[in-house]
């Protein structure tokens, strides 16, 4: 048996299905609506549904000859607390990254000034060369 983080992986990685989550997450909608935007048949759709619904993120009901589909967060969740530990991870890297880069723009900053500080010498030197030939 596949373990439901397995499932839910498994069915986001098609893109049709993530174009069916992101459009259930503006609201619960029938299977007809959810088909428009794509070029396949209502049978297609429906088998992508399956798989959405049988890893747990949409869960469909019946109101007569509507069935409305709608999100189930459950599985979002699981999804979530398992990326939890690996967003902790990136978010010290990315900060890590962000301080050392700050760290190379204070130093890129003072050689600037370092730079700026020497040129302004130079030219005074070359100023100051050029009056004493012109006193001499």
């Amino acid at each position: 048996m596949i373990d439901p983080l397995s499932l839910t992986f498994a069915a986001l990685a098609d893109p049709t299905r993530r174009a069916i989550l992101a459009r259930l997450a503006l609201g619960e909608t029938s299977v007809t609506e959810l088909a428009e935007p794509f070029d396949m048949s209502l049978p297609a759709i429906s088998k992508h549904l399956k798989v959405l619904e049988h890893a747990g993120l949409i869960s469909r009901g019946r109101e007569a000859q509507w069935r409305p589909c709608r999100i189930a967060p459950v599985s979002f969740k699981e999804v979530d607390g398992w990326l939890r530990g690996f967003r902790r991870f990136w978010d010290e890297n990315f900060n890590r990254l962000d301080d050392y880069l700050e760290e190379l723009k204070a130093n890129e900053a003072a050689k600037a000034v370092l730079r700026t500080k020497g040129n302004i010498k130079r030219k005074i030197r070359v100023k100051e060369k050029q009056r004493g030939r012109k006193s001499g």
